[in-house]
């Protein structure tokens, strides 16, 4: 009795260290903080359940403690923060499958079954079966392993949707017949077949969402496990964790103007062939583009008092926010005001580009999201675009054939100049090209956009 009431008061202050750690990620400037609480909170739920009168012996847990925390502490000190998206990809992988392993051990151990917990079980491993393979396609699109472009093929989604019927239909089979094994475990291939299949028609420009709802989907699949287990503290911590992945996919697709079933289902971002003579999305007709060099841009920004820096994919693939911090550094010495415009998608997942400047050391106060930004532009002299390409396309405003039309967008064409490192004019996760690098005060800087920043910061110290 005594183990009991303190593993529930332990799981009590748990609780309250999650919620107030959730909170705390609010902001970038309690971001940290709030990550210490969870943790502590996580270690405290570890060390309630070990004491539990449950636990017969400490070997394999004791084994299991050792590896998980070697793998961790590698995984955490060896990671770069651009391959932050991939990590977080396989850490819900990994969430997953272990969720969906415990129910498998419930089940096979065959106790207890009853309507209640058989659903509880069901449920969870099917959805963490679906999650751990889904993150992982998720992370292999991420890493260039799979082509980061959609698949698809004629009656996918009617496919898709027929496979997660019969999953269910499972499931509500097991309910009322827990014994017939052979259908649940059919239905676990079944979940980690509809994981890869749900995955494939995404394209990399959905993997900030796709992220957010795995999310959401391993929390989920923790929360009903916790039901199966009876076990409070996986309650709360999986509905947490759900929910606050459900609001988040939520205000990510607001921020794309598409919903869910687009997302899922809507292959957006694959690259179709020009039909009735119509223009490939490189060929760039009659239209100028104004190319330029670092030179030219240190000069620009020599004469510039308001500068506004727009990060996107291109910084995060080459690197270059160390170097985005020093042209910014150089800028405020010489009296020039320098912020940052963050658009909400910006990236590979959810805060990519607020992670990759802090860990810049860029201060947090000069970090504005797309709202509060945007006002800005038509006073600021230079927006700097580094590698942000759809979420700065004047066509989401205005041309109604576009497949990002509706979306907010960064106002950066409405800056007096505009400057864009990007490697090429190749078209970005949406396929279609860009109007702005077509823009009169639009100069393009070709090449890498840490060598280009780089070039530009030399620049502009020899002008000193």
């Amino acid at each position: 009795m005594t183990s009991h009431i303190f593993t529930n008061i332990v799981y009590l202050i748990s609780a309250l260290l999650f919620i107030l750690g959730l909170k705390g990620l609010n902001s970038p400037e309690t971001a940290r903080r709030g990550q210490k609480m969870a943790a502590l909170g996580m270690t405290m739920a570890i060390i309630g359940t070990l004491i539990q009168h449950e636990v017969v012996t400490y070997e394999w847990i004791i084994v299991g403690l050792v590896i998980g925390s070697i793998v961790g502490i590698g995984i955490a000190a060896w990671t770069p923060m651009t391959k932050m998206p991939e990590r977080t990809a396989l850490s819900h992988a990994f969430g997953a499958l272990a969720a969906a392993l415990v129910g498998v051990a419930e089940y096979y151990h065959g106790q207890d079954l009853n309507t209640v917990r058989m659903s509880a079980i069901g449920s969870e491993v099917m959805l963490g079966s679906l999650t751990f393979t889904g993150s992982m396609m998720a992370f292999g699109k991420l890493q260039g392993i799979l082509p980061g472009s959609p698949w698809t093929y004629k009656g996918q989604n009617v496919f898709n949707v027929s496979l997660l019927a019969v999953i269910a239909l499972i499931v509500i089979i097991l309910v009322f017949f827990p014994s017939t094994s052979f259908l649940f475990y059919l239905g676990l291939v079944l979940a980690l077949t509809f994981g890869v299949m749900l995955i494939l028609p995404i394209g990399a420009a959905d993997m900030p969402t796709v992220i957010s709802i795995l999310n959401s989907y391993a929390g989920i699949s923790a929360a009903l496990l916790g039901f199966a287990l009876n076990n409070k503290i996986l309650i709360i911590a999986g509905a947490l964790d759900g929910a606050s992945g459900f609001i988040l996919s939520i205000i990510m697709c607001r921020a794309m103007n598409r919903s869910f079933t687009n997302v899922l289902f809507g292959a957006f971002g694959k690259i179709t062939p020009p039909v009735d003579g119509a223009a490939a999305p490189e060929d760039t007709g009659n239209k100028q583009v104004h190319s330029g060099t670092p030179k030219e841009a240190a000069e620009i920004f020599k004469n510039s008092k308001s500068v506004i820096i727009v990060p996107g994919y291109g910084m995060a693939a080459a690197q270059a926010q160390h170097n985005v911090r020093e042209l910014a550094d150089i800028l405020k010495a010489q009296g020039t005001d320098v912020k940052y415009a963050i658009h909400p998608v910006a990236g590979r997942m959810p805060g990519h580009m607020n992670v990759l400047l802090a860990e810049a050391n860029v201060p947090y106060d000069v970090l504005f999201d797309m709202d509060d930004i945007n006002p800005e532009f038509p006073d600021a002299d230079v927006a700097l675009v580094i590698g942000a390409n759809d979420v700065t396309n004047p066509a989401a405003r205005h041309d109604t054939a576009s497949p990002i039309y509706g979306m907010p967008i960064l106002d950066v064409d409405k800056a007096k100049h505009v400057m864009v490192v990007k490697r090429s004019m190749n078209p970005g996760f949406a396929g279609i090209e860009n109007e702005l690098y077509f823009n009169d005060r639009t100069m393009m800087v070709f090449g890498d956009a840490k060598t280009v920043v780089g070039n530009i910061t030399k620049e502009l110290n020899d002008l000193k």
